[in-house]
């Protein structure tokens, strides 16, 4: 059996070691178009940030590791075609140019996602940047690492927006944040989280631009500022984080995807061509508490599907029973997380709903360093079934939110978590932990 990956990132290598370990006979081929393949692109923003110095603690493995262990793996190769009516790839070598095929029996797509680039005038200028690859960081690094270098501009205010912000902070940069919505992280938190966030980052000195987007770059050869439809600003960096998009063009439309281009899969990781399998962040995934498929690209997703996929590419029938969407964020002092539904997502799903918002204290009062802790419920109105969780504190914020998944995969209700026998300690908790607080105060 002749199986091809392409794409060597999460979902890719993870679906190869384990196809590669359940069954030694298969011939397993892997396309990667950069130079590195299992890398955890998540580490970027704080390896920029001088949180640590060496890239490489971010490769879980390398080619040399996989190829001992009978898979092949070929760097800085592209595919640029898949003929999927005969089962042939058309693959660009990188270094070389030369474009050959190859054929295979069953195919998985791991192509990942590419920044999704705006309109905004001048983006040639020397020191702008997205932020994608271990290349892309090495570059911003550098910048960040010169002292000439001051003011920090960053457009986009999700997951990798505010994870710069957090880089530039780090390296004492003056640093800008300029967002397109109302709110930060809109999409993933709701309105009492994400204020608290806000409200975080003015007090640490972040100049905060909600509802504003940026029309133009300025300056001769590098960027000197940045022209918003409010104000002109200046900038000797700009960083772009507005969002992803799967990387899915060179299938020219053979398989089924959704509206941005993800490849829609089913419980098996299959798309609509049987011998075909996707994962990461090129594909969609299925939600359990929507009980849709849905595009979330998290990294935790990426492997356990690309696990899943593993199994089947080895011969087996294994199913993935689901995401929560579940995800978490430092936010300078603070840290917050998520699970499940946002309110706004059981709104657009029409579910007669109710929230509970609270707040209370990590730990004991008389144990130093006590800090508050806030926790959202999003539930349903008749049976108390737990639909979504938010929890956003200096401490004990995200671990809070593992509890709070199992309860919304499990179905608990708000009467159950406010019943939950969770382990007390006064460095750790309270006697009355503030989940099972938010689950007593939910009516």
């Amino acid at each position: 059996m002749k199986i091809i990956i392409i794409g060597g990132t999460s979902a890719g290598t993870t679906a190869a070691a384990k196809a590669n370990r359940l069954n030694k006979k298969l011939d397993i081929t892997i396309y990667e178009k950069t130079n590195i393949v299992s890398f955890g692109t998540c580490g970027l923003p704080y390896f920029v940030g001088g949180f640590f110095d060496n890239p490489n603690t971010m490769i879980s493995r390398t080619k040399e590791e996989f190829e001992k262990t009978g898979i092949s793996v070929k760097t800085n190769h592209e595919v640029v075609k898949v003929d999927a009516k005969n089962n042939i790839i058309a693959v660009k070598n990188q270094k070389t140019g030369n474009i050959f095929n190859n054929t295979y029996d069953q195919l998985m797509i791991a192509t990942g996602a590419k920044p999704i680039i705006p309109p905004i005038n001048n983006i040639n200028l020397k020191n702008f940047h997205t932020l994608r690859n271990l290349e892309d960081g090495q570059k911003i690094k550098n910048l960040m690492d010169k002292e000439e270098i001051k003011n920090i501009v960053i457009i986009g205010a999700g997951y990798i927006g505010i994870e710069m912000v957090e880089a530039a902070k780090n390296k004492r940069k003056n640093v800008r944040l300029i967002q397109l919505d109302k709110h930060i992280l809109i999409d993933s938190f709701d309105e009492e989280i994400v204020t608290i966030m806000e409200e975080e980052l003015i007090k640490k000195g972040v100049d905060l631009h909600t509802n504003e987007f940026v029309k133009s770059l300025i300056g001769e050869k590098r960027v000197e500022g940045v022209v918003t439809n409010k104000n002109t600003y200046q900038a000797d960096a700009v960083i772009l984080a507005t969002g992803i998009k799967p990387v899915t063009e060179f299938l020219e439309n053979q398989l089924k995807t959704t509206e941005n281009g993800a490849i829609i899969v089913n419980e098996y990781g299959e798309t609509s061509i049987k011998n075909i399998f996707s994962a990461g962040d090129c594909a969609t995934i299925y939600n359990i508490v929507s009980k849709k498929n849905e595009y979330i690209p998290l990294a935790t997703t990426a492997n356990k599907l690309g696990r899943i996929i593993g199994e089947n590419l080895a011969g087996n029938r294994i199913a993935f029973k689901g995401t929560l969407g579940s995800a978490s964020i430092k936010i300078l002092s603070l840290e917050a997380a998520r699970t499940g539904l946002t309110e706004k997502d059981a709104k657009k799903l029409q579910i007669n709903y109710k929230t509970i918002f609270v707040k209370d204290k990590n730990h004991t009062n008389y144990y130093p360093d006590q800090e508050d802790l806030y926790i959202k419920l999003i539930y349903e109105e008749n049976t108390k079934i737990i639909l979504g969780a938010q929890a956003i504190g200096k401490n004990g914020a995200v671990i809070r939110i593992h509890a709070l998944a199992i309860a919304i995969y499990s179905k608990l209700t708000t009467n159950e978590l406010g019943m939950m026998d969770f382990s007390y300690s006064p460095p750790f908790s309270r006697t009355w932990d503030i989940l099972n607080i938010a689950g007593n105060a939910a009516k």
